[in-house]
């Protein structure tokens, strides 16, 4: 059976989503937000067609979109597409790097809403933290569910210093930013029998980047303020928001935060507490 348009679709380029079935009677079983990509750095040129055109070599694209100002209709600099399965997002990122109309793009794995207000959401590590694991659990154990994602280069379960004790946490250091990213847009991870929380390792100056960064990201609210780019000085758009007013992640404008943000250590880990460790 055909699958046909609403009713007042959008026209192309008109900064909202727009969805296309690359399939008859296709029904994605996998989380949407499982399946697509955030692409940052996009030419002001670029359009909803050329975006498609190029990331749709890796699969079949079920949604794609160039943001845009709503007033002028200027391109924010990045946009997202949404493939039909996980193991064709896998495929694109391993394509990397992407040139589209011209320009080196940099795709990464979108965070949800509400992912996107926690420190350091967006910046790039090749390090997790896992907190909850149990005594009995041992790097092996580790190594084996973890290997499946990517390349593993460190494995630490951490120990007190004095008894030897393990210390209910340890640190997994990969080859690829994408392998962290990966790991931790999933909600949920069972290792060695056991419910484990997974969040990206952060040091103390990576946690107090992601704190100024959500200063900075007042005014306008977008990546790292008024025509801020992912490392300062000239992209994703002015005006544009990512975790701000009318941008990817509601929020009030930069109250909140396009970087997350926090005081310090893993928040939320063991409660309402603190968990700082020097990494």
């Amino acid at each position: 059976m055909e699958v046909k348009p609403p009713p007042g679709r959008p026209q192309p380029d008109s900064g909202r989503r727009r969805r296309r079935r690359g399939e008859e009677g296709h029904d994605p079983k996998e989380p949407e937000q499982l399946r697509k990509l955030f692409i940052g750095g996009l030419s002001f040129e670029t359009t909803d067609d050329s975006l498609r055109e190029h990331f749709e070599k890796w699969g079949t694209l079920t949604d794609c979109v160039v943001m845009r100002d709503p007033q002028t209709k200027r391109s924010r600099g990045f946009g997202f597409v949404t493939y039909s399965c996980v193991e064709e997002v896998d495929a694109a990122m391993c394509a990397r790097p992407h040139k589209v109309d011209g320009r080196v793009v940099e795709p990464k794995r979108a965070v949800s809403r509400e992912d996107s207000v926690k420190p350091g959401a967006h910046l790039t590590v090749k390090k997790i933290f896992v907190g909850g694991i149990k005594e009995d659990t041992e790097e092996y154990n580790l190594r084996d569910y973890f290997e499946k994602y990517g390349k593993i280069e460190t494995i630490e379960v951490m120990e007190d210093r004095q008894s030897g004790k393990k210390r209910g946490f340890a640190f997994v250091t990969f080859d690829d930013h994408d392998t962290v990213d990966k790991i931790v847009v999933q909600k949920y991870h069972t290792i060695n029998g056991h419910n484990c929380e997974v969040k990206k390792a952060l040091s103390k100056q990576e946690m107090q980047s992601a704190g100024s960064q959500r200063g900075r990201g007042g005014g306008s609210g977008n990546f790292m303020g008024r025509g801020g780019n992912f490392g300062g000085g000239g992209n994703f758009g002015r005006g544009g928001n990512f975790g701000g007013r009318g941008g990817y992640g509601g929020g009030g404008g930069g109250s909140r935060g396009s970087y997350g943000g926090g005081d310090g250590g893993y928040n939320g880990f063991g409660g309402d507490g603190k968990f700082l460790i020097d990494v």
